[in-house]
């Protein structure tokens, strides 16, 4: 199997911790390693062909952390083209170095997984059936709860002769929470963690077919690719930047799912990030990794101070504070994913 370990993003939702020059998959949430160190780990577990898809504005800081990687490993983009661009260029250097009928799992730098084990194993019987069916596989994740926050896959029947392997029925963006309890209740529907699994063949297949324009832009980067590295530049700016959801997944007749066997969390907003983070008997997850931290009379409050200028909290309950030389945030803690709309 081929790992392609998708390192690029803004992380506009944990702002001032995370910034564009330095996204959230580079910040350390819990113990010693950042989210992408953690990733590593867990991909190096799955496969000893692993790329790291990276962006321009931030690579030098991805390969000081995964400093024991050759350069070859790392897939540089020169702009930052959403997750469609990310793919692509993972696939046009899979065909490059890799046989066609080799599964290529698309995992994320940026999620937090406690069961390795499971994770791992999930992946290995995605990619056996990617390559026994010769069609993509999506790895989603049984819902623990219902939540609003997350898009959905449909399962559709068992293919025959197979305990996990699922027909996709269809998709389902972020639905409203009465919709989000009918789909919980159903048993029916996974979360869509953006986790895809195909072989080459089995990718270029389905684009053909199915996403005409993804095929198009497919075919200019491999010709751009042969022709040297200023064409392939300019022909991955080119593209559109659009998440891969809307020009494979959801276009895709063909594609599979299983449902992952691992816990999963997105920290995709401070809420998600207290839920990882050490807590006191009063619920308050502190991290002072530069100036000091004082609280009186608070609850339920995250507060990290990456600066080193002291913070005192008085009195307070359910919110965020956050120090660091990039700004400081003070927010509700249900309400703090908004600041990527300031």
């Amino acid at each position: 199997m081929i790992v392609a370990l998708i390192a690029g993003g803004a992380g506009t939702r944990l702002w001032p911790l995370s910034t564009p020059d330095y996204p959230k998959h580079l910040l350390t949430v819990t113990g010693d390693q950042s989210l992408l160190q953690m990733a590593y780990d867990r991909a190096k577990r799955m496969s000893d062909d692993i790329y790291i898809v990276t962006e321009a504005s931030h690579a030098h800081h991805v390969k000081d952390q995964l400093s024991d990687l050759k350069d070859d490993a790392f897939i540089v983009e020169p702009a930052r083209r959403n997750t469609t661009g990310c793919f692509l260029a993972a696939l046009v250097r899979a065909k490059r170095d890799h046989p066609a009928d080799e599964p290529i799992a698309i995992i994320w730098a940026d999620h937090y997984i406690r069961d390795i084990d499971g994770f791992v194993e999930s992946f290995r019987v995605a990619g056996d059936a990617s390559k026994k069916y010769c069609r993509p596989v999506l790895v989603g994740v049984e819902p623990t709860y219902p939540t609003t926050g997350f898009g959905y896959i449909h399962k559709g029947p068992l293919l025959d002769g197979e305990q996990l392997v699922h027909e996709v029925e269809g998709f389902k963006e972020k639905p409203h929470l009465e919709l989000a309890q009918e789909f919980f209740r159903s048993g029916e529907y996974l979360w869509n963690c953006g986790y895809l699994v195909g072989t080459l063949e089995a990718f270029e297949k389905t684009m053909q077919a199915d996403c005409p324009k993804l095929w198009d832009y497919y075919q200019k980067l491999l010709a751009a690719a042969e022709q040297g590295e200023e064409a392939y530049k300019q022909a991955y700016l080119d593209l559109e930047s659009i998440q891969l959801e809307y020009t494979f997944n959801e276009l895709a007749r063909n594609i599979l799912t299983i449902p992952g066997i691992f816990t999963w969390l997105d920290i995709g907003a401070f809420k998600d990030l207290d839920a990882v983070t050490e807590s006191d008997e009063k619920g308050n997850s502190i991290v002072a990794s530069q100036g000091k931290v004082a609280i009186i009379e608070t609850e339920n409050t995250y507060i990290r101070n990456d600066d080193k200028k002291p913070i005192a909290v008085v009195g307070v309950d359910n919110i965020v504070v956050v120090s660091t030389p990039a700004g400081i945030l003070v927010a509700r803690k249900d309400q703090s994913q908004k600041v990527n709309e300031n």
